[in-house]
């Protein structure tokens, strides 16, 4: 059963760049990621009002989240944006990349000292994105900016990274009691949202129409799917397995995501490109060994609102 509940979590995380891929029939990226983070924020904010989980978390904690809040927008409309220039499979590998970002972090600001496998992690990464950005396998939903895809799907890795490492600084910095998850999530998802908003009114990209099924299922799967189901099955799953276990089982969503645009759109990928797919997998699972082991108990509090740890934000897809 644990296995299983593992296995959903990436499959419905997975599945967002499929589901995005139907938002965007009807919408612009902007739209369609400010319209999934209302959602869950509105979830979120609910739950949070209904068992008095927020609380005052002092000036400089709330500004740190409201920046993380941003960069969660600027991973957002980047990752949506580059999946109009290039395939499901090679965006969601991009985007993925967060661990090499985070690490890079790590030596190069906090001079936390390298390791081997981290060498490993960026040769293998170098290589490989070589190798995908190289080749185009299907055409796009808009052709001609394949390039402007890669980086934008990169920009919303390094995003992410930024949004990691953010939350993580807050929760360690307020002394005084434990953040919980929930506080973290309904202050970030909604400045996110409110970032994505006013980007969406200046580039003037509306809602889809009501009658737009399409679009809207694309929109409600990717708040309520990936994003509620799926990240709550991520943090149940920490209740069984140590994160290590669980940062590794990551690597799983952009394969789940390829396999699934196969399926449903026809996307297909030749053996170079999967050639680099596999180098930057190994060098994400290489990225994500460098996470410092805490006991999983640690980790499923945070599922119940109380834990200290960030992993029950690591993935916002």
């Amino acid at each position: 059963m644990a296995y299983l509940r593992l296995l959903v979590a990436q499959v419905a995380i997975g599945a967002a760049a499929i589901f995005a891929r139907f938002a965007l029939t009807g919408t612009g990226p902007l739209a369609a990621s400010a319209l999934r983070l209302a959602i869950a924020a509105a979830v979120v904010a609910g739950f949070s009002a209904v068992t008095g989980r927020l609380r005052r978390i002092g000036r400089r904690a709330e500004t740190l989240l409201s920046l993380a809040g941003v960069l969660l927008a600027i991973h957002f409309a980047a990752w949506l944006t580059s999946l109009q220039y290039i395939s499901i499979g090679v965006s969601t590998l991009l985007v993925c990349t967060s661990p090499i970002w985070t690490e890079l972090y790590a030596w190069a600001i906090q001079r936390r000292p390298i390791r081997r496998s981290f060498v490993i992690a960026l040769v293998l990464g170098a290589l490989g994105l070589a190798l995908v950005v190289t080749r185009r396998d299907v055409p796009a939903p808009i052709a001609g900016h394949a390039l402007a895809g890669d980086m934008l799907a990169l920009l919303g890795g390094m995003a992410l990274a930024g949004y990691l490492l953010i939350v993580r600084g807050t929760r360690a910095s307020v002394v005084a009691y434990r953040v919980r998850i929930v506080e973290i999530v309904t202050r970030t998802y909604s400045w996110a949202f409110a970032a994505l908003a006013i980007a969406a009114l200046f580039w003037h990209e509306s809602p889809p129409p009501l009658g737009d099924g399409v679009a809207w299922f694309g929109i409600l799967a990717m708040a309520l799917v990936s994003q509620l189901i799926g990240h709550t099955a991520l943090n149940a799953a920490l209740t069984d397995f140590s994160p290590s276990t669980v940062a590794m089982s990551t690597l799983l969503e952009p394969v789940a995501a390829a396999v699934l645009a196969a399926l449903i759109f026809h996307e297909s990928a030749t053996p170079v490109t999967a050639l680099g797919g596999l180098c930057i997998l190994a060098a994400i699972g290489f990225a994500a060994t460098q996470t410092p082991e805490v006991p999983p108990t640690t980790y499923a509090d945070s599922f119940s609102g109380e834990g200290t740890s960030a992993p029950g934000v690591m993935k916002q897809r």
